[in-house]
């Protein structure tokens, strides 16, 4: 009986101890890839960084491209689960949208590596690039427009283009990200200091306001 009782305790364990190589082996990776893109990504590398055998990264995701599509699909994920949780809340469409626009500043912020995942895959293209647009973007950006369809019947935002206005609410905050290198070398600061980021995050927020609602100035 004793043996019985603890089979599902040892189980548990090793569940747990498989999600955390999981998870570290994702971390290493991110930071790998972000370096160094898919094709510079070395497999070897990752493995020794992580404290794995390397054919372990091929039992967890069975090739590089593989494991690069889970890095992204991680935070895809999460950030999609976050998103609809503010975007589907009871409120007015201009509080949902600055909360929208705060969380994924502050999402990205968190990961300075995910602009340049994104953009390795996105140059890449091809059925990954579409199979996780699909299952995280898309809905969130049907979201995100209906948000703001809703604000402009409601006589809350300007009358705008509600698909072009999505993008440009999802571009203000990826491009100061995507663009950190390029920051550092014309203004000579790091984007990523907790002054400038707070900076940037203001003025994005200013911007979404006077940009896209009828009243700015308004106490929300």
């Amino acid at each position: 009986m004793r043996g019985a009782k603890t089979k599902p305790v040892r189980y548990a364990l090793r569940h747990a101890r498989a999600a955390e190589t999981r998870a570290a082996i994702l971390r290493v990776a991110a930071d790998n890839f972000a370096t160094a893109g898919l094709a510079g990504g070395r497999m070897e590398a990752i493995a020794r960084a992580a404290g794995v055998n390397k054919a372990l990264l091929h039992y967890y995701f069975e090739s590089k491209a593989g494991l690069y599509s889970a890095v992204l699909e991680e935070h895809m994920k999460e950030f999609s689960r976050r998103a609809q949780e503010v975007l589907s809340a009871p409120g007015p469409a201009r509080s949902t949208v600055l909360r929208f626009v705060s969380l994924h500043f502050d999402f990205i912020s968190a990961r300075p590596y995910y602009p340049f995942l994104f953009q390795h895959v996105m140059m890449a293209g091809g059925r990954p690039l579409r199979r996780l647009m699909r299952k995280y973007l898309l809905p969130v950006g049907a979201a995100l427009i209906r948000i703001v369809a809703e604000g402009i019947r409601r006589g809350e935002f300007r009358r705008v283009d509600p698909g072009q206005m999505a993008a440009s609410l999802v571009g203000v905050t990826v491009f100061y990200f995507s663009s950190a290198p390029i920051t550092r070398v014309l203004r000579g600061i790091n984007p990523f200091d907790a002054t400038h980021l707070r900076q940037r995050k203001e003025h994005v927020l200013e911007f979404v306001r006077f940009g896209l609602f009828r009243n700015p100035q308004e106490t929300i």
